[in-house]
């Protein structure tokens, strides 16, 4: 058997087993940012001609959807929601679910905030609490002292890292911390 035939048909075979786990996801795709049944009912009753009708259909809809909502099957959030959310999660580490519906157009890639608490770790490097509660540590860097009170700005780094600013002072490597 040739070189080429040795490379080429173990390479084929991973890409014919690889095609249909491709469908499949695309297809999972299309489903998650189709809209939830509740709101495309009403989505439907625009297409109706018939006036009567369409007022029928868009009451029937609504109060179904507001049934929905209260019940908690839909969840209706506006992009303040999701940005203010996507800021309170900044720095942890979540799988990739479209949560928020793919839009990736609301990335936070910093958060400004002031130090409400600090102490030392106990391996010497200074732990920051913010205002909002969520917890840095520095890895590296120099050591800065930080205080109550200091502005704080904590920015995404490379490589998945995070860069904090305290009181304008240069950049230390930060990690988030788990809640407690």
């Amino acid at each position: 058997m040739t070189r080429f035939l040795q490379v080429s048909l173990p390479l084929a075979a991973l890409m014919l087993l690889a095609s249909p786990a491709a469908i499949a996801k695309d297809k999972d795709e299309d489903a998650s940012t189709a809209p939830p049944p509740a709101y495309q009912s009403v989505l439907d009753c625009q297409k109706l001609p018939d006036a009567t009708a369409r007022l029928a259909c868009f009451d029937r809809s609504v109060s179904t959807m507001a049934a929905a909502s209260q019940n908690k099957d839909l969840v209706i959030i506006d992009r303040a929601t999701i940005r203010e959310t996507k800021r309170g999660l900044f720095g942890i580490s979540l799988p990739k679910i479209k949560l928020f519906g793919g839009n990736d157009d609301v990335e936070v890639n910093s958060i400004e905030s002031t130090i409400s608490s600090a102490y030392a770790a106990r391996d010497g490097n200074s732990v920051f609490v913010l205002a909002d509660g969520s917890r840095w540590k520095q890895t590296d860097g120099r050591f800065t002292y930080p205080k109550p009170g200091q502005a704080i700005t904590v920015k995404r780094a490379a490589l998945g890292s995070f860069m904090a600013n305290v009181n304008k002072q240069p950049g230390v490597k930060v990690i988030r911390l788990p809640e407690n």
